[in-house]
């Protein structure tokens, strides 16, 4: 009898590698194609990066560059404070996001 079992399996172990395959493709579109896109973009907006752009650093700390260096950013976080930060220590513009509420706020008055 425990041949019969044996025999019943179609394809034996081969017939696991195509679930593998497609686990393998699903977690690469889920995860690993969403976050490099995500970098390049991070590393886009790094490169352009100007004076008087408003942002936020990975620590949560607001400020506006005054001076950028190769390897830091100057950011002026109140009057008379200034900080130097590396460049990856910036996390994003802050002005995307106040034209995008302040859009917000303007169709919900009309």
């Amino acid at each position: 009898m425990p041949e019969q079992t044996a025999a019943a399996v179609p394809g034996g172990p081969l017939s696991m590698v195509f679930p593998i395959g497609m686990m393998f493709v699903i977690f690469y579109l889920l995860v690993f194609r969403p976050q490099s896109k995500a970098r390049k973009e991070h590393e886009r907006m790094l490169g352009t990066l100007k004076k008087n752009d408003e942002v936020v650093t990975t620590g949560g700390l607001f400020g506006t560059i005054v001076n950028i260096k190769p390897e830091a950013v100057t950011l002026r976080v109140d009057e008379n404070v200034r900080v130097d930060v590396e460049r990856s220590a910036i996390a994003r513009l802050v002005k995307d996001r106040v034209q995008g509420s302040e859009a917000v706020t303007v169709e919900k008055r009309h």
